[in-house]
C-alpha cells in the first residue's frame, strides 16, 4: 500500500536509513522532503528569511492536496517543532507541540522539573546574553552554561568565571545575527503559546554533574513509554566533547535501573505524549544520584544503525510506524554484531581538515566493511571558525561500526581509519 511521507529537514543519517525501512516495510513509500541545510551554502541562505509559521502555512496548503500519510523529522533545531505544528494542522499522529516545546525549552523542562521531579534536576538559573555583572547571576562560578534554546551542543561548556562567561558570550556582530535568526522560529512558537517569557536570547547557567554520560532512546505511543536502549558516551580527555558513543551500555545493571527510572519520570513530567525521544543524563558512581542533561524530543538518528547493528531495530522505522499510528511490537533479535559504536573525528587547534578520503579510499572502507557508515563534515572559512568557537573544536567525520566484542570493534576503527587516512584516537 503506498503511503505518502514528509520528511522534514532531512539530514545525512536519514537517507540510507530510510531506504533500508523502506526495503523492509510492508508498505510502499512516496517520500517528500522540505526543509533545507543549515550548514551547506546556498541552502543555509534560507535561514535568512526563514519564518516557521509562514512555512508551516505553505505546507498545509501543499500537502493537504496531496493528501500526507505521515510526517517525520530528527532535526532538533527546526524539524520537531515544525512536524508538530504541521502535523497537528494536518490531523496526522503527532507529539503535541506543548510537549515539544517542554523538552526544547531548557529553562521551561528544568522549571517543570524542579516541581516534578526535583531528584533529577540542578540547581539553575536563566540570564540574557547581554549580562553585563556578576551579581547579575546568582548561581555560583563554575557552572555549565548554554543556550535556552540550541542544538548539536553549540555554545555550551563550563564557565570558571564571569570573565570566562563574558569571553563565552563575545559575539562578533555576523554571530549575533546567525544566533538572532537561528532561534527566531522558537522564539515565535513561545510568544505565540505564552509558554514563558523567557526565550531563546536567554542563557541557562546550570550546576555541574559529575558522573558518566548516558543517552536513553525510547518512544511513547497509546499513552505508555517504551525504552529502547541505553548509549554511553565517552568524551575527549580533558573536555565535554564527544569522542564516541558505544551501544549496548557498559553499565551496571543496577545504574541502568535507576538511568531507565528517571528518564520515565521525565519524559511523563514534560507531558512528551507520542513519538521517539532520547534523554541525556548523568549518573554519579559515589552518589548513584541521576541527573538530567536534556530532553531531545525526536529521534536520534545517529544511532538508528547502532540499534539495527546489535538489536535489528531501525529507529527510522519506528518513526514511519509511529507517523502512520500502527502498533509496534518491538522486539530485539541477536544480530552478528554484538556492540555497535559512532566514532567522532575532531580538531581542537582551530585548523580546518586538510585531508578527506578520495573515491578510492572510501571504496576500500566498503570492502573492509560494507556494514559501516561514515559521514564528512567538510567546513571552511567563517564555518570553521564559527563552530571551533561555539564547540571548542571541529568534528569533521562521524563513522559508525559494528562488531561481536568491544575489543574487535576498537581494532576495526583503527584500521579502517586507517584506509580513510584519519588519526585514530
Amino acid at each position: 500500500m503506498l503511503k505518502n511521507i514528509l520528511v522534514l529537514f532531512d539530514q545525512e543519517w536519514d537517507q540510507a536509513q530510510l531506504r533500508k525501512a523502506a526495503l523492509s516495510s510492508n508498505h510502499q513509500y512516496r517520500f517528500f522532503h522540505e526543509g533545507f541545510d543549515l550548514f551547506t551554502f546556498p541552502s543555509n541562505a534560507n535561514l535568512l528569511f526563514f519564518d516557521i509559521f509562514r512555512f508551516v502555512d505553505k505546507l498545509v496548503d501543499k500537502y493537504r492536496r496531496i493528501k500526507l500519510d505521515g510526517i517525520i523529522s530528527s532535526h532538533e533545531q527546526f524539524g520537531a517543532l515544525s512536524a508538530a505544528l504541521l502535523a497537528t494542522r494536518l490531523g496526522l499522529p503527532t507529539t503535541s507541540t506543548d510537549g515539544v516545546l517542554n523538552a526544547q525549552h531548557k529553562a521551561l523542562a528544568r522549571t517543570i522539573l524542579q516541581r516534578e521531579v526535583p531528584d533529577a534536576n540542578v540547581a539553575f538559573e536563566t540570564f540574557p546574553y547581554t549580562v553585563k555583572r556578576a551579581q547579575e547571576i546568582a548561581l555560583p562560578f563554575p557552572f555549565f552554561v548554554k543556550p535556552v534554546k540550541a542544538a548539536y551542543s553549540v555554545l555550551a561548556r563550563r564557565v570558571d568565571d564571569f570573565a570566562d562567561l563574558r569571553e563565552h558570550l563575545n559575539f562578533r556582530p555576523w554571530e549575533k545575527y546567525i544566533i538572532k535568526r537561528l532561534v527566531r522560529p522558537f522564539n515565535d512558537v513561545v510568544e505565540r503559546m505564552g509558554a514563558t517569557e523567557i526565550n531563546g536570547h536567554y542563557m541557562l547557567g546550570e550546576q555541574l554533574i559529575d558522573g558518566f554520560q548516558v543517552n536513553v532512546d525510547g518512544y511513547i505511543q497509546n499513552g505508555k513509554a517504551h525504552i529502547l536502549g541505553i548509549v554511553d558516551a565517552v568524551m575527549y580527555p580533558g573536555t565535554d566533547a564527544f569522542m564516541r558513543w558505544e551501544y549496548p551500555s557498559r553499565l551496571p545493571p543496577e545504574w541502568k535501573e535507576k538511568i531507565l527510572a528517571t528518564s520515565l519520570a521525565v519524559i511523563k513530567a514534560l507531558k512528551f505524549d507520542y513519538g521517539l525521544f532520547n534523554v541525556e543524563l548523568k549518573i554519579c558512581s559515589h552518589s548513584g544520584d541521576c541527573k538530567l542533561i536534556e530532553v531531545n524530543p525526536r529521534m536520534a538518528a545517529q544511532f538508528s544503525d547502532m540499534y539495527e547493528m546489535v538489536d535489528g531495530i531501525n529507529l527510522h522505522d519506528l518513526a514511519l510506524k509511529l507517523a502512520l499510528d500502527e502498533t509496534i511490537n518491538v522486539i530485539k533479535r541477536p544480530q552478528r554484531y554484538k556492540c555497535a559504536t559512532s566514532f567522532v573525528y575532531r580538531r581542537f587547534d582551530g585548523k580546518g581538515q586538510d585531508h578527506f578520503p578520495d573515491s578510492a579510499q572510501l571504496k576500500l572502507l566498503q570492502q573492509f566493511d560494507p556494514n559501516s557508515q561514515l559521514h564528512l563534515f567538510k567546513k571552511s572559512g567563517n564555518e570553521l571558525k564559527r563552530e571551533t568557537k561555539w564547540l571548542q573544536s571541529y568534528r569533521y567525520a562521524c563513522l559508525n561500526m559494528g562488531a561481536e566484542t568491544e575489543d574487535q570493534l576498537i581494532e576495526k576503527y583503527r584500521q579502517a581509519s586507517k584506509l580513510i587516512g584519519f588519526p585514530a584516537n
